[in-house]
């Protein structure tokens, strides 16, 4: 049941993710029983059928924040340099307040990039209950992954983009 839970929970986890998230919270399964298991439950991932639609579950819309520092969006900008070099911005920004606390600029950024400008900005102003971000590969990584599922910390959870219109 609980594999089931966590393919349905986060469609593009194949099971040698799922063992490791299942170790996490303390199964004591060795990955063949997983993939057996993966199998038999139909869970297997369907690869160059239209990927990007059959992955991404519909989950409505994300709450609305009601305070500051609740829930944030983070995405990045891109943008050349006069003599053609090319730069991003990860931009952080508050939902309620539009504001930005974080805006970042850097010739390239990786999972580990942002976890350390998150780690810098929350002290500052506390842990959003939620972040918002799309399926790029920075927020994708398992250094992002990682630093979210820490149990001994109170972190963000991240969420897929939802429409809100």
């Amino acid at each position: 049941m609980r594999i089931r839970e966590i393919a349905h929970s986060r469609p593009r986890f194949g099971y040698l993710r799922i063992h490791v998230m299942l170790r996490r919270e303390g199964w004591l399964v060795n990955k063949k029983r997983i993939h057996r298991w993966y199998r038999i439950e139909g869970l297997q991932l369907r690869m160059r059928v239209r990927r990007r639609k059959h992955m991404c579950l519909h989950r409505g819309p994300v709450p609305q924040a009601q305070r500051t520092h609740e829930r944030w969006s983070m995405d990045f900008v891109h943008d050349q340099l006069f003599e053609g070099r090319p730069f991003r911005v990860l931009t952080v920004v508050d939902q309620f307040s539009r504001q930005s606390p974080v805006l970042e600029p850097r010739h390239s950024f990786s999972g580990g990039d942002v976890v350390a400008v998150l780690e810098r900005v929350i002290p500052r102003t506390g842990a959003p209950l939620s972040i918002t971000v799309d399926h790029g590969t920075e927020f994708t990584s398992r250094v992002l992954e990682d630093w979210v599922g820490l149990p001994t910390r109170r972190k963000a959870r991240l969420h897929p983009p939802g429409k809100t219109h």
